[in-house]
């Protein structure tokens, strides 16, 4: 009878962070930079989340100075406003946010391979 005694250890649920966070809705506000293939070498950078106050426009343009590539700002009827950049931009982008003071590190979720 000994051996029914084990302890099994809890498995890992990897979705019980999603699901907590989606039960209180807009409590955790994490800025999320995803990169995205597009054709052969070709990526986009996305930025997402960032508070509404700021002026996208400004902070695009502070971005594509700085890292020499082109971007754009578009309108998604889900996530409200996306800044897109050229190229595979992701610890540019998380250091230049954390840099300027408009996000805590602690705020940044990198996606991507």
């Amino acid at each position: 009878m000994s051996d029914l005694d084990i302890q099994i250890p809890n498995a890992f649920d990897p979705f019980a962070e999603a699901t907590a966070e989606d039960s209180s809705a807009g409590s955790k506000e994490y800025v999320h930079i995803r990169v995205q293939q597009r054709n052969g070498r070709k990526s986009l950078t996305t930025v997402q989340g960032l508070k509404k106050e700021f002026s996208y426009n400004k902070i695009l343009k502070d971005l594509k100075k700085e890292f020499c590539c082109n971007g754009t700002v578009v309108q998604d009827p889900e996530l409200g406003q996306v800044i897109q950049l050229q190229g595979d931009q992701r610890k540019n982008a998380s250091t230049f946010l954390i840099q300027a003071g408009i996000v805590k590190k602690e705020h940044i979720k990198i996606h991507g391979f």
